[in-house]
């Protein structure tokens, strides 16, 4: 289970716990109202010292994703719409992210967007789909035609 936690040294690791922990929450693993793991677990299975862990999440406290309770411990937000409204923006994040760089490999965001279609609707999105590239310089033609 420790695997699951992908700790680099180029920025801090209590931030980066608290971003594995909220795409834990807006993923649905710890769903709204439930009682999430100690954090000595969570340190543990994190390879953290708890302080660390402690911090993360002092820091989704301030965020208002997980509130203590003295005799449950801590529990995951019960608003639905605090949850999803954050799950929208990580969404808004990794599309700007994945444009900017279709971009860099001069894609236009439509040349991104019908790659994109095409390889999800693969069977099995996988490495064995990027074949497709190769059907792709079609794209630049067409473009060019519709010019």
């Amino acid at each position: 289970m420790g695997t699951e936690w992908k700790l680099t040294n180029d920025r801090p690791i209590y931030l980066q716990l608290t971003e594995q922990i909220v795409q834990r929450i807006v993923s649905g693993r710890y769903p709204p109202a439930s009682k999430l793991p100690s954090v000595r677990d969570l340190a543990v299975e994190a390879g953290v010292n708890p302080n660390t862990m402690q911090r993360a999440f002092a820091e989704l406290e301030r965020e208002g994703l997980v509130t203590t309770n003295r005799t449950a411990g801590r529990i995951v937000t019960e608003d639905v719409t605090m949850i999803e409204s954050i799950r929208g923006q990580l969404a808004a994040q990794k599309i700007k992210e994945f444009l900017d760089g279709m971009e860099l490999l001069g894609f236009t965001g439509s040349q991104a967007a019908n790659l994109l279609a095409q390889y999800a609707a693969l069977p099995s999105a996988s490495l064995e789909g990027l074949p497709l590239l190769e059907n792709n310089v079609n794209f630049f033609e067409k473009e060019e035609d519709a010019l």
